[in-house]
C-alpha cells in the first residue's frame, strides 16, 4: 500500500516556532545564510541542505523547523514582519514626550523601509506569495500592520483627531501598498525616500486637519 503525498501546501508552512535561546539563535543564523545566498546566488539555487551547511547546522535541525525552502521562505517573512512590528512598537508607541507628528514619522518611514534595520527583499518574493503563503496568512499580517497605525495614533494624546476606520486604512494603504509596488519595481533608494517623504508630509497634512477627515 503506497502512502498519499503530502499536500503541497503543508510543506510551505513552518513546523514550529524556535522558543529556547539557543534555538532562536540557530533559526536567526538560518535565516542569516537564507538571505546571503539568495543574494549571491538567486531563489532557483537556494536548497535546504546548502543553507544548513553553509549555517553550520544539521540538515535534520534545519528540517525540523522547515521542511522545504518554501517554508523556510514563509518562515523568513514573518520573522520579518514580527520584527517591524515589534522596532514600530519599541520606537513609535512606547516612547513618552514625543509629539504626534514625530510618532507618525517614525511610522511611516518604518513601514516605508526607510528607517531601522529594514529587512532585506527581493522583487521575486512577490511572485512567490501565491504558492506559498495563504489567503488567511496575508490577511493576517494586514490586520497586524494596520493595527500598529492605530496603536501609534492612541499613544499620541496630542493628536488633533483620530480618524475613522476607512481613513485609518486608506493612509495604511498608502505607505504599505507603495513599498511593496516599490519593491516590485526595483524603485532606486533615493527615489523611494523621497517618496516616503511625500507620503509623510500628506499624512501629517490630513492628521492635522480634523475637517479634512471628514467621511462625507
Amino acid at each position: 500500500m503506497t502512502s498519499k503525498p503530502t499536500p503541497p501546501q503543508a510543506r510551505n508552512k513552518p513546523l514550529k516556532r524556535p522558543t529556547q535561546a539557543r534555538a532562536k539563535v540557530t533559526v536567526q543564523a538560518i535565516f542569516d545564510t537564507y538571505v546571503r545566498i539568495w543574494q549571491r546566488d538567486g531563489w532557483q539555487r537556494i536548497t535546504t541542505r546548502a543553507v544548513a551547511l553553509e549555517a553550520g547546522v544539521a540538515v535534520g535541525t534545519l528540517y525540523d523547523y522547515f521542511p522545504s525552502k518554501e517554508a523556510l521562505h514563509s518562515g523568513y517573512v514573518r520573522y520579518c514582519i514580527e520584527r517591524l512590528l515589534r522596532t514600530v512598537q519599541e520606537q513609535a508607541v512606547t516612547p513618552v514626550g514625543l509629539s504626534w507628528q514625530q510618532r507618525v514619522g517614525r511610522l511611516v518611514r518604518l513601514l516605508g523601509g526607510v528607517a531601522g534595520d529594514a529587512a532585506w527583499f527581493h522583487p521575486q518574493m512577490l511572485e512567490l506569495e501565491p504558492a506559498i503563503a495563504e489567503a488567511k496568512h496575508q490577511q493576517r499580517a494586514y490586520s497586524e500592520l494596520l493595527q500598529a497605525w492605530r496603536r501609534v495614533l492612541e499613544a499620541a494624546d496630542d493628536l488633533p483627531a483620530m480618524p475613522s476606520e476607512a481613513q485609518l486604512e486608506a493612509l495604511h494603504l498608502m505607505v504599505w501598498g507603495a513599498r511593496r509596488y516599490a519593491l516590485l519595481v526595483e524603485l532606486p533608494a533615493e527615489r523611494l525616500e523621497a517618496v516616503v517623504a511625500a507620503q509623510l508630509d500628506s499624512c501629517l497634512r490630513l492628521l492635522s486637519n480634523p475637517e479634512g477627515l471628514s467621511d462625507d
